[in-house]
């Protein structure tokens, strides 16, 4: 059994318990809004604890003695991260999709760049490969977001995931935020399809980002890894909710 089917098995022990309502789905939704703002955020170096992170979007406290972009960074993040549940339904993505999701990001940092492609090249640290010249950067998004309309079925839900994940920030089209966004937008779709989210917990940052960059060539280890991420999602929710774990083959 690989680790499609096993996400697969998980989920149909998740759907008997579906749908999730009222009062279980807004802790369901807090809950990861935390995780997901705090380890996002974690990956790119910013200094705020998962606590802090709570305290902050929970009860609109700030955190003495941090900067205040990182603070800025944690309350776009969640209402990007809340724009994200009005997508659920349509299970379509769109370029305005991500532009919003950056607007909202971004806007307390850097207002003019906030939901506008770039427009100078950048250099990524660490990486050997050039990413999207800038005057390339529409029409490679446009071609992105056909791809995601018309290409979307014919992979397993959680590659597609990946897949767009990758894709994105492969283009970078963003001055600053392209990794959150993208894994803003890998959410959505996973979401989309029933599937929990995938969570990247600043521990595995190492193991993540030297995927993503082998991806370049050969990105079934970058794909594999984000269904493991999904896969632990599951089994927390199967935990904190009590669902029977599913017999694996």
């Amino acid at each position: 059994m690989n680790i499609y089917q096993k996400v697969d098995l998980f989920k149909a022990s998740i759907d008997k318990v579906r749908p999730f309502a009222g009062e279980l789905l807004k802790e369901i939704k807090s809950y990861y809004r935390i995780d997901l703002t705090w380890s996002s955020n974690a990956i790119e170096g910013n200094s705020l604890t998962e606590s802090e992170t709570k305290v902050l979007l929970e009860d609109g406290l700030t955190i003495g003695g941090k900067p205040l972009r990182d603070t800025f960074e944690a309350l776009g993040h969640a209402q990007a991260y809340d724009f994200m549940f009005t997508l659920l339904q349509s299970r379509r993505i769109t370029e305005n999709d991500a532009l919003t999701m950056h607007q909202m990001f971004y806007r307390k940092i850097d207002s003019e760049a906030a939901g506008r492609y770039r427009t100078r090249s950048v250099i990524i640290t660490g990486s050997k490969y050039a990413v999207c010249k800038p005057g390339l950067i529409k029409d490679e998004m446009g071609l992105l977001f056909q791809w995601v309309a018309n290409e979307r079925d014919k992979y397993h839900p959680v590659e597609f995931a990946a897949q767009l994940h990758k894709r994105f920030v492969l283009i970078h089209p963003f001055i600053d935020g392209n990794g959150r966004i993208s894994r803003l937008l890998m959410n959505t779709a996973l979401i989309q399809d029933g599937y929990m989210l995938a969570i990247i917990p600043p521990v595995l940052r190492h193991e993540y980002i030297t995927l993503l960059e082998k991806a370049h060539k050969d990105d079934r280890p970058f794909m594999d890894f984000i269904a493991d991420r999904v896969m632990e999602s599951q089994k927390e929710i199967i935990r904190l909710l009590h669902i029977p774990f599913p017999k694996l083959l």
